[in-house]
């Protein structure tokens, strides 16, 4: 694992001194958790005219603005963060896809893959993953055949069907005929098998290799015009993705405000540090799936967290993941205790997201929480309950959802449990969430 900036090393009074400032009555008092929080303009908190500002010229959802503002002066060098003080920096926390981004970017670099033949041939596709089902196993070998020795690059480009299975089984956990692709246990808190099976078809490519095909790939859905669509074999996609300039100005204001700011995705890892450097994120700030390599290439296996062996995907960063991998690489802890919600001092100041898999991350924020509004049941649950008075929802700043007409299900089935049930939404005193209605929509 390569060295990362780990705070357990920090002067702990002072990350303690950051993260545990008092909410101010005032604003405690104007958030709504619809995406109002705060009526008034946000003044710097120490007074400062030369206080890191979000931009004006971008538009954000009601008085988000200034509920973001008001955390930034709260936290960052204009309030307690003592300025010059490097060693105790607040910390962000952003999801990638749909979060700072409108679209999947890991569906970008797994379409150019396919249309590029970079899929190589497997021994076996039951290799890929541990969950694949003999179902899916069988309608792989079928569409991509047997003829290309083991290790060659498959011919997505012109073999429809072939294409067709892999993208078919990593977006709906299917075959083309409809059986399910993946089976057997898993902690569906920690992991779900079609989002770690990406990071294993790229077995066999170096690190290097995917991060070139990422970057074609970004090049091209960049280029492409807004609401444009690809084909992928015979899927219908969106071809294009583009950076939210609001998102991009919000890192960069956080990171002159002195925040420490991380991207922490679902993705490969190799793909999503191509995609950070465009809104200033480096590597050693870029965490998501990070496999196994050996003599140099990507293997089916993944590295593991809080006390977990590397496996053939058990623990990536989703949902409960993301907090154990901000825990272990951000702040230092090990073992089963990086599961676990820390002490404010060894918690993010913000944390932003879009769907469920970053609800705990998100919740874990001292700060604020910010979600985009893509309809998640748990996580517009606890966005819209706004437990703490610091949650902001903003509908998606490129082509919003409609309203969802009926509400979000909180009181029975918006939360995923270990084994997948869906059960109530439950808040830290162990109230049940009341179904909650959209409110913040295009």
């Amino acid at each position: 694992m390569r060295n990362r900036s780990v705070l357990a090393a920090v002067s702990l009074a002072a990350v303690a001194l950051v993260a545990s400032v008092p909410v101010p009555a005032a604003a405690a008092a104007g958030s709504t958790g619809n995406g109002t929080a705060g009526t008034g303009a946000a003044a710097p908190a120490s007074g400062r005219a030369d206080c890191p500002r979000l931009s004006k010229k971008l538009k954000w959802y009601g008085h988000n603005r200034a509920a973001l503002q008001r955390m930034i002066d709260e936290r960052g060098l204009c309030g307690h963060h003592a300025a010059g003080d490097g060693e105790s920096r607040p910390v962000a926390a952003f999801d990638w896809d749909n979060t700072v981004t409108k679209n999947d970017t890991t569906d970008v670099t797994l379409a150019w893959a396919l249309k590029h033949d970079k899929i190589l041939q497997p021994r076996s596709w039951r290799d890929t993953s541990k969950w694949l089902t003999p179902a899916a196993d069988r309608a792989l070998t079928k569409a991509c055949g047997e003829s290309v020795p083991v290790g060659r690059p498959l011919p997505t480009s012109t073999d429809t069907d072939c294409t067709d299975e892999i993208f078919q089984i990593r977006t709906e956990a299917q075959t083309m005929d409809g059986h399910p692709a993946f089976g057997g246990e898993w902690n569906h808190r920690r992991t779900v098998p079609e989002y770690a099976w990406v990071a294993q078809l790229f077995a066999g490519h170096t690190p290097a290799q995917v991060a070139a095909y990422t970057e074609a790939g970004r090049k091209k859905s960049l280029a492409a015009r807004v609401g444009s669509e690809m084909e992928v074999g015979t899927h219908t996609v969106p071809a294009y993705v583009r950076y939210y300039p609001q998102q991009k100005d919000l890192i960069g204001t956080l990171k002159k405000a002195g925040f420490d700011v991380y991207i922490v995705s679902a993705g490969v890892e190799y793909a999503a540090e191509v995609w950070a450097k465009g809104v200033g994120i480096d590597a050693e700030h870029t965490i998501a799936i990070r496999s196994v390599l050996r003599d140099g290439r990507i293997t089916t296996r993944n590295e593991g967290c809080g006390g977990e062996p590397a496996s053939e995907g058990e623990t990536i960063p989703y949902i409960d993941g993301k907090r154990c991998w901000i825990n272990q690489d951000i702040y230092g802890i090990k073992g089963a205790a990086a599961w676990k919600q820390q002490d404010r001092a060894h918690r993010i100041a913000f944390g932003a997201g879009d769907a469920d898999t970053d609800v705990t991350f998100v919740r874990d924020a001292t700060g604020g929480h910010l979600v985009l509004n893509r309809n998640k049941d748990e996580v517009m649950c606890r966005a819209y309950d706004d437990e703490d008075g610091r949650w902001l929802v903003n509908p998606m700043f490129i082509e919003p959802l409609p309203q969802k007409p009926e509400p979000y299900p909180c009181a029975t089935s918006a939360y995923i449990e270990e084994n997948g049930a869906l059960t109530a939404v439950r808040r830290y005193d162990g109230s049940v969430v009341p179904d909650q209605r959209d409110g913040v929509f295009g």
